[in-house]
């Protein structure tokens, strides 16, 4: 029989409770991989780990919990994942967040960019060395086609200034622009660990059905129905991410982006190499990261 593709490689798929998360989860738990979901939510994720576990019939699945929005929270899960993972040969940077206001993480900072983009960040830094130690090994990047539309400000980039319009366009403003610093990150980070076995892409999911957005009251809640008919399945829109961190023929692209499990070209501004290193000295200086 025909050894599944992923069999004796080890994943970390965050934001893994619901949505598109627990769909990558359950697609790489399929192809053969011990798989590990993070999620905020002890009941949640019990009820998403057993879910991977059934649809996939892979028993090798196991639940950690943070709040990504939390720099401690994120350096404690680096620890235990450290502590009690080996090797780890994947990981899916998925979880995200869309704020209709500005609010701050228990660190002073913006919540979208906190989760979006420096959680993504430091997450990675953070468990570079086992990747490294269990190349060849692949960071995905879960980032939007709603980049196009964002602009990154190194002087506001905890958006004190984009709130200060009606509350969705402000959220879009926002959430486009944590998109363009993942292609960003993306570029930057996959021109840093080339030489030590690592690939780092960026993918696209489409518009996904989701609980994305679902935090924002009863009027966001009753939108997203409205828009549910025009989304795609989560099943859908994890499979370009599931793509990109398995199959055999990327194992040494990298920094490029992907949508509908093809190579895209991002905006111009995603490929500004130096705002990407503006980008990268800032975002490691919010995280306590050497540059």
């Amino acid at each position: 029989m025909q050894e599944a593709p992923l069999e004796g490689r080890a994943c970390l798929v965050t934001g893994a409770t619901s949505g598109l998360g627990l769909e990558t989860a359950i697609g790489l738990a399929r192809l053969g991989a011990r798989v590990t979901l993070v999620g905020r939510s002890a009941a949640r994720g019990e009820r998403a780990r057993a879910r991977v576990v059934e649809r996939s019939g892979n028993p090798r699945v196991e639940l950690l919990l943070a709040d990504l929005s939390t720099q401690a929270e994120v350096r404690r899960l680096a620890a235990e994942v450290l502590a009690k993972s080996p090797r780890l040969h994947v990981l899916v940077n998925n979880a995200g967040v869309v704020n209709l206001r500005h609010t701050l993480t228990a660190d002073g900072l913006e919540t979208t960019f906190a989760v979006n983009h420096l959680a993504y960040f430091l997450l990675a830094n953070l468990l570079l060395p086992r990747l490294a130690e269990s190349a060849p090994a692949r960071i995905v990047n879960v980032a939007s086609d709603a980049h196009r539309f964002g602009k990154l400000d190194l002087s506001d980039l905890q958006s004190e200034r984009a709130y200060r319009v009606l509350p969705v366009l402000g959220a879009m403003r926002v959430y486009s622009m944590t998109k363009l610093a993942n292609l960003l990150f993306t570029d930057e980070l996959a021109r840093r660990v080339k030489d030590r076995g690592i690939s780092a892409n960026a993918v696209h999911p489409g518009f996904v059905r989701s609980r994305l957005g679902e935090n924002n009251g009863a009027a966001a809640r009753a939108l997203l129905v409205l828009l549910r008919p025009f989304a795609l399945s989560p099943e859908r829109g994890a499979e370009t991410s599931i793509h990109v961190a398995s199959a055999p023929e990327l194992e040494v692209v990298t920094g490029r982006y992907f949508a509908r499990q093809r190579e895209a070209t991002p905006s111009g501004a995603a490929r500004d190499r130096t705002l990407a290193r503006q980008l990268w000295d800032a975002s490691a200086r919010l995280t306590g990261l050497g540059s």
